[in-house]
């Protein structure tokens, strides 16, 4: 059972699922709901259940590799990456409608032609809208640990979900973890590590050094002055994916 779906929908409750993420009424900016309201139709991507699968040469206007961030919060990462990768495209996924609103006012600030923003459930996206083999890389960084037991329930990273990113992955694509909760850590690695189609990438030793690609975002920064621990993971689809 995927997560994702609102937990409080008992109309089917055979089909019932479980959102990973909490919508909060937050504090949108004038300028982020500008942002949403005129730059949406140049940088943004509808998905629905009912979405075409995307056809991603035809949204980007070329070929190339395309990296997949889950999450993106305010979109520091991805739009640090895609500025230091001008020959990769990007596309985020965040479900906050300030946090697109920041990242859209990014994008048309720095002029970067190799971002596309979704605002919607990412599990969704990737069953719906993103073909098998086309994606040569997945970001899900420090996703919500959900603390308490009863809602570990909750946490994206589960094995169906793995399964998914898998096929969505290119044969040697990779996925790329990072949380600062310990217990969320252990049980990603252990996930990780059991999935047929995954191979850990720092072998025995588990995790991996912080990699130099990844954006010391304002969150993270906060972290370590908190002396919060942070954990990397980094697991590579086999090629003999069915």
């Amino acid at each position: 059972m995927y997560p994702m779906t609102d937990e409080s929908d008992t109309s089917h409750p055979k089909l019932r699922k479980i959102r990973s993420f909490a919508l909060r009424a937050g504090r949108i900016t004038a300028a982020q709901q500008r942002a949403l309201n005129e730059l949406w139709p140049k940088y943004g991507l509808e998905a629905s259940a009912d979405s075409a699968v995307f056809n991603l040469d035809a949204i980007f206007g070329r070929k190339t590799k395309c990296t997949l961030e889950i999450g993106f919060g305010n979109g520091e990462n991805l739009v640090g990456l895609a500025k230091s990768n001008p020959n990769r495209d990007f596309i985020g996924i965040e479900v906050h409608s300030a946090g697109v609103g920041h990242l859209l006012l990014e994008i048309e600030a720095l002029r970067l032609t190799n971002v596309r923003v979704i605002r919607y459930d990412a599990v969704e996206v990737l069953q719906h809208c993103i073909a098998p083999n086309v994606l040569d890389e997945v970001l899900v960084l420090f996703p919500d640990p959900w603390h308490k037991k009863r809602h570990h329930k909750r946490r994206l990273i589960q094995p169906n979900f793995l399964s998914l990113i898998a096929h969505r992955l290119l044969p040697g694509g990779r996925l790329q973890l990072a949380t600062d909760w310990e217990p969320y850590a252990v049980q990603m690695l252990a996930l990780g590590n059991a999935h047929p189609r995954l191979i850990n990438r720092a072998g025995t030793v588990g995790f991996m050094p912080r990699p130099e690609w990844r954006v010391l975002t304002r969150f993270e920064r906060r972290g370590h002055r908190l002396g919060h621990g942070v954990w990397d993971l980094s697991f590579e689809r086999q090629s003999n994916l069915d």
